[in-house]
């Protein structure tokens, strides 16, 4: 039976009609014509592509056409066009290093190289692609025929002590800054540090980050970060936040997902969490002593001792409950891809009118499916850059 008003169903109500929606043979791995056509028609944006990782190796070209099995990027120019995807943030990632002042530096500087990188792809193919700064960019570049690019930067151990680099930053194009990755640093407690909390959410410089990310107009992600920084985001930004790559607890238990009692205050107070397609997030691990003694050869070893993935339904899993909980104004997505999301049947960026199908099985309107492939994180980006100063 069709959702006619998905919003107003209980969470358990509806995850288990989109259960019942997913959980058929090869649910969304057709998509249909009128599908596919609707999906041509809105507005797609992700908000979270790894893919600039792969922007400096060499002989490396995003308008080749590169595979998952290939080389296993999830990202280039046909691909877009495949997956109808009109654009998104793509994400300056640098791993965390040791807290120090050479560590910092290093960070700063790869930061650096990577959004020069990201530039000079753009610039190298401006028929295909554009820098978007505003929130109003995405639809006019979209118009044009090219793909938009929005910067973002996961992880602010670029940053180190100096929070004027936010700035700096900003003057590159980054309109998404996320504090902390796997590991605690200056700023912020992560979710995943073995080590547990050291800050019980933002250090005091975390804080002046949040303060100085509210003045440049700069998103603010809590994607990585621990619970409690999530709670002081609420309450110390002057604007709505974000969770560009995120999962939900209430259908796998992960410190890196949000609970429901947290879904529904990101929601009140007018954020988005965007889902990701992260296995180890969706799906329990299962140990493998021989992949994990041979990690020389990753392709090799892959092939060799699988690990188990999540699937698509379980993507969806994920996406329903968010939608029931939080609204259909404040979900969006956010795979992760070239940054170790995918799951079967959501393999690279040709698989996105997949999810334009499956919600339009669970009986979402084509109003209501924009908003979640780019309304409601350009809505926030726009009171962002409204509130700046």
């Amino acid at each position: 039976m069709p959702v006619r008003n998905p919003s107003s169903l209980s969470a358990s109500l509806l995850l288990a009609l989109g259960l019942g929606l997913c959980a058929g043979p090869g649910m969304g791995q057709v998509v249909d014509a009128r599908s596919r056509a609707l999906h041509e028609s809105l507005l797609t944006l992700d908000s979270h592509l790894d893919s600039p990782m792969l922007f400096g190796v060499p002989g490396w070209d995003i308008l080749d056409r590169h595979s998952v099995a290939a080389d296993g990027s999830q990202l280039d120019y046909p691909r877009m066009v495949d997956g109808g995807l009109d654009g998104g943030f793509f994400a300056t990632y640098i791993p965390q290093g040791p807290l120090t002042d050479l560590g910092r530096a290093n960070a700063r500087d790869a930061a650096l190289l990577r959004l020069q990188e990201i530039h000079q792809m753009v610039a190298a193919h401006p028929d295909k692609f554009e820098l978007a700064y505003a929130a109003t960019d995405a639809a006019r570049i979209a118009a044009s025929g090219r793909r938009f690019v929005y910067l973002s930067m996961e992880n602010g151990y670029p940053l180190g002590l100096d929070l004027s680099l936010l700035s700096t930053f900003y003057k590159l194009g980054v309109r998404i800054t996320g504090p902390v990755h796997f590991d605690n640093n200056d700023l912020a407690d992560s979710s995943t540090d073995p080590k547990g909390a050291r800050w019980r959410g933002l250090s005091p410089l975390g804080k002046e980050y949040v303060r100085e990310a509210n003045r440049l107009g700069m998103l603010l992600d809590a994607s990585h970060a621990s619970d409690d920084v999530f709670d002081q985001f609420l309450e110390l930004s002057r604007t709505p936040i974000l969770l560009s790559h995120s999962g939900v607890r209430a259908v796998f238990d992960h410190p890196r997902n949000l609970d429901d009692v947290r879904l529904r205050r990101l929601a009140a107070s007018g954020g988005v969490i965007q889902i990701s397609a992260y296995s180890d997030y969706m799906m329990p691990k299962v140990s493998n002593p021989q992949r994990e003694a041979q990690r020389r050869k990753f392709a090799e070893i892959n092939r060799q001792y699988p690990s188990p993935r999540a699937t698509f339904d379980d993507f969806m899993r994920h996406l329903l409950h968010a939608i029931a909980v939080a609204g259909i104004d404040h979900v969006g997505i956010g795979l992760d891809f070239d940054g170790g999301g995918g799951v079967n049947g959501l393999e690279d960026v040709s698989d996105y009118p997949k999810i334009t199908a499956a919600l339009l099985k669970a009986g979402y309107s084509k109003d209501d499916i924009a908003k979640v492939w780019s309304g409601n994180v350009l809505r926030i980006l726009a009171q962002a850059q409204a509130a700046a100063g």
